[in-house]
């Protein structure tokens, strides 16, 4: 590992980095995405950063903010997450990013769910969140020092530094307690790759991806942390302007999603340049194995398949840097060497070589969940249950080849992932239940053209409703992206024997009633949204 692992904390990590980068830019956001805010583009440097920090840490501390507390953070995708967190884990306290779309139902839920002592909001959110009525509402403006002298706290490899919630497959968001730990060796997995994936303080990485998932707050922001790079953090993803975006700013390194890989495929050729001897390398986990080879041959960059959860971390991370990538076969490459891993069939017994199972993963040595997260915050019979048997069952479905590199072939949990966004199908239905003219639903993923899958439910009625009144109420409960976007109306639902819904049969009728057009298709409805 490298030393500014051994630092212990983000913030004793960023610290040690601004002695050795100083004025190298850090942080950056560019004009295209500053513009509804700023006459131009956003940067700091390593040493601005570390000021502004400081001055913020002075101000929570101030507020009363200690070790061990939480601070809810809703400032959308804009670069005062990373200062905000930095400012907090340098007291021991712990950060909660809050989703931009989210609706009233799921930020009363997370902010009362994650015990957050404190909501730092922009000034455009304070309003709404401040009717909430759940905890202290402030803007950044009304944290003021006063007298109070910035002091570290010592730094703990296992003190919480954020606390994010992902979709499960219990209805309810979960909360991923990660670590210090978590952060930090993230960092170090990452610029430890070398080869295609090698950096260096010359890198500037670019990410649409918000704050609130693992890929930006955790992963490309340590990368750029620990090799001396910068983060350019876009508020959103901008396809129209994105390539212009690329050169303007010397990116070297790009993070998306393969819904934008898709996107970007669809651009016309005069709106294109080679990139070959600009990028090294664009970090896509989940692209459509077709567009691959065509993406790389197109722009000259190679796109980068992997695996990760927000609960594997660097523990169980995989990722097809080196050769053969097995381009266009969905190939995840192999685990790390501090890695093991099985792949199982339904009763726990390994697979032959060729066989699809799901997958476990553990960290090597005498801790097996080194490097993974700390656990569901609240909820430590999920925790358990996902470590059965002293490994973590990711969920989905893979299979190894003969030269043992992974290739992903489905999920196992009723788990639907829509534009990089985990959907648990349980908390659609849910929803979709509290309608008084619903007596039962069921929710599954089907395939979408560009976003990966599409929510798709199929719902019992009690009485003839309108499909725009269901939207419209999911809409009310729901972030945008997780409500249904195709809905058809059954009699009965098919069940098991045990009298559940058969969820391997609803896989297979939603995809069968999407191909005879016997759906109603919801997605025009969600234009105007982020969608």
């Amino acid at each position: 590992m490298d030393a500014l692992y051994d630092a212990g904390s983000v913030w004793h990590a960023f610290d040690a980095a601004t002695d050795r980068y100083g004025s190298r830019p850090f942080l950056r956001t560019p004009a295209v995405s500053a513009a509804a805010y700023a006459d131009g583009a956003i940067e700091y440097s390593f040493d601005a950063a570390r000021e502004i920090a400081k001055r913020l840490a002075a101000a929570y501390a101030s507020a009363g903010m200690r070790t061990g507390d939480r601070v809810a953070l809703a400032f959308d995708s804009r670069l005062e997450v990373y200062l905000h967190l930095l400012a907090l884990n340098s007291l021991g306290a712990s950060i909660v990013p809050l989703h931009s779309a989210a609706t009233e139902d799921e930020l009363r839920y997370i902010i009362g769910h994650s015990d957050s002592r404190l909501l730092v909001s922009l000034p455009e959110h304070s309003a709404r969140l401040t009717e909430l009525n759940i905890c202290d509402v402030r803007v950044e403006s009304d944290l003021e020092s006063g007298n109070v002298d910035f002091q570290a706290a010592q730094p703990d490899h296992q003190r919480e530094a954020a606390l994010l919630y992902t979709s499960g497959t219990t209805g309810k968001p979960k909360g991923c307690m990660l670590s210090n730990d978590y952060f930090l060796a993230l960092g170090a997995w990452y610029t430890g790759l070398g080869g295609i994936c090698s950096m260096d303080e010359n890198d500037r990485l670019l990410t649409p991806l918000p704050p609130n998932h693992m890929n930006a707050l955790c992963t490309s922001f340590m990368a750029m942390l620990y090799c001396g790079g910068c983060v350019l953090q876009l508020d959103r993803f901008h396809p129209s302007s994105w390539w212009q975006t690329v050169r303007e700013e010397q990116v070297t390194i790009i993070h998306c999603l393969g819904v934008m890989t898709a996107i970007l495929l669809t651009l016309t050729e005069d709106e294109l340049d080679d990139f070959s001897g600009q990028i090294r390398f664009c970090f896509g986990p989940g692209s459509d194995p077709r567009h691959q080879g065509v993406f790389e041959r197109r722009f000259g960059v190679p796109l980068i398949e992997a695996w990760a959860m927000t609960e594997s971390g660097a523990g169980g991370m995989t990722i097809a840097y080196e050769e053969p990538r097995h381009v266009g076969q969905r190939c995840i490459g192999g685990v790390a060497p501090q890695t093991e891993y099985r792949i199982v069939d339904e009763c726990d017994v390994a697979v032959p070589v060729g066989d699809a199972g799901e997958l476990l993963v553990r960290a090597r040595g005498d801790d097996p969940r080194r490097h993974f997260f700390s656990g569901y915050y609240k909820d430590e019979a999920a925790t358990e249950k996902g470590w059965k048997g002293g490994w973590w069952h990711t969920g989905d479905i893979v299979r190894e080849g003969e030269d043992g590199s992974l290739y992903f072939v489905d999920r196992r949990k009723n788990v639907i992932r829509r534009s990089g966004e985990n959907i648990a199908a349980v908390e659609v239905e849910a929803v979709l239940l509290q309608h008084a003219d619903i007596d039962g639903c069921a929710v599954c993923a089907v395939p979408d053209e560009i976003r990966g899958d599409e929510v798709f439910a199929f719902i019992i009625k009690n009485k003839n409703t309108d499909p725009r009144q269901i939207f419209d109420h999911c809409m009310t409960h729901l972030t945008y992206f997780k409500v249904p976007g195709y809905i058809a109306f059954v009699a009965e639902l098919p069940l098991t024997a045990s009298q559940k819904v058969s969820r391997g049969d609803i896989k297979v009728m939603a995809r069968s009633t999407l191909e005879k057009g016997e759906s109603i298709d919801l997605r025009k409805f969600k234009k105007g949204t982020s969608n």
